[in-house]
């Protein structure tokens, strides 16, 4: 039996093609190309993306939570919501990311992720955690709670991987032994992040020495570019192969940062994400508690009620794809290597996710060229939306 996509408008990186059909058998993309589609047998499916984008299906490597719900939730039921949410946004595989809470909290929510995949992962496919926190710079803390920061520790972090499998994790650098941390992760599988921290460049250059390529949401909660001390935003700039995370809502960037931002950096090392709260497809004055702290969206931001701290985003990764392409002009094609094969590539799965490309996974969205937002998915060629 086999999936055929007719009508398709393929971005891929590096490539585009209209009234394009794609051919999926055995949760695999067969065949792409501008060819007439063949003659559906039984059984088989047929799908008419009527000229809309077909793109990869989206990678989220840092998420927390949508519909109402967040990954550090007790209830294992939010991870099964998180996961319908980021599928109804075109995500066909994420990292579920935790805030910075107890060691308790985060075995939980390592169980409940766990608990989803034997399930059958019927919605987005979890590649792993990312943890973002408790590693941090207490003076950095953005929306995360001062209250639960503590030094990196391998310990805790091989006990959560004991539960699920951490795949990421956002640290303060410049933290008691944080440049053997990066090592130590990196030994475990583990991506290192700098992030919510207060480095200046000398502190991450220990760790870069140690492997550590990347940078959590680029220019938030980080050290500023100073032209007597260039921070954590210019040694974004400076050192090329630093993997970059990047919330493309045009609210934690302006449009001239965004700007800034994907032309003057490699596109091979950026990675567009949403660091989406619980509170992404819920309408504004939606009020929630994210670790012990007090959140109000309002007018599409969600901020700190006291203080006013930015606490991430409803955003969606079509819409950011969206804002960068229309603010810097650069092709699509070119472009949407930043929502999925980039991800997928520091994962180790770019042999096998972030293209539509004969022999890949069939991980796939249909995007309406009107609203931008999905009108299929596709998760290992099955077509869930």
């Amino acid at each position: 039996m086999k999936t055929i996509i007719k009508n398709a408008h393929v971005i891929s990186p590096g490539v585009e093609l209209e009234g394009a059909t794609v051919v999926i058998e055995k949760g695999k993309i067969a065949r792409v190309g501008k060819f007439a589609a063949p003659q559906p047998k039984a059984g088989d499916t047929v799908v008419d993306a009527k000229g809309n984008y077909l793109m990869p299906g989206f990678i989220d490597v840092h998420t927390h939570g949508a519909l109402e719900c967040d990954f550090c939730d007790p209830d294992p039921q939010a991870i099964f919501k998180v996961a319908e949410g980021k599928l109804q946004e075109g995500c066909t595989s994420f990292l579920p990311t935790t805030l910075t809470v107890s060691h308790e909290e985060l075995i939980a929510a390592a169980e409940n992720a766990k608990a989803y995949v034997k399930a059958g992962s019927p919605y987005a496919k979890i590649l792993g955690i990312h943890l973002e926190g408790p590693f941090i710079n207490i003076k950095c803390c953005g929306a995360q709670n001062p209250k639960y920061v503590r030094k990196p520790s391998i310990k805790e972090l091989k006990e959560i991987n004991k539960v699920f499998p951490v795949k990421q994790i956002s640290y303060a650098v410049e933290a008691e032994g944080g440049a053997k941390f990066a090592k130590d992760c990196l030994k475990m599988g583990v991506v290192p992040s700098v992030g919510h921290t207060g480095a200046k460049l000398a502190d991450l250059m220990p760790a870069y020495k140690n492997g550590l390529r990347h940078m959590t949401h680029f220019c938030n909660q980080m050290t500023p570019l100073h032209h007597r001390e260039i921070g954590m935003v210019g040694a974004g700039f400076l050192i090329e192969d630093l993997n970059t995370e990047v919330i493309c809502d045009k609210i934690h960037l302006c449009p001239d940062m965004l700007r800034l931002v994907f032309t003057r950096r490699s596109l091979e090392h950026i990675q567009m994400i949403t660091d989406s709260l619980r509170c992404s497809h819920c309408p504004d004055g939606y009020a929630f508690q994210m670790g012990g702290l007090d959140v109000l969206l309002k007018g599409g931001e969600a901020r700190l009620v006291n203080g006013g701290n930015l606490a991430g985003s409803t955003l969606w990764m079509g819409n950011g794809l969206k804002n960068v392409h229309e603010v810097t002009g650069i092709p699509l094609k070119d472009l949407v290597r930043t929502t999925s094969w980039n991800q997928a590539i520091e994962q180790g799965l770019g042999d096998t996710l972030g293209k539509v490309e004969k022999g890949f996974v069939a991980d796939l969205v249909v995007i309406n060229k009107k609203t931008w937002k999905p009108s299929a998915v596709f998760v290992d060629g099955e077509q869930k939306i």
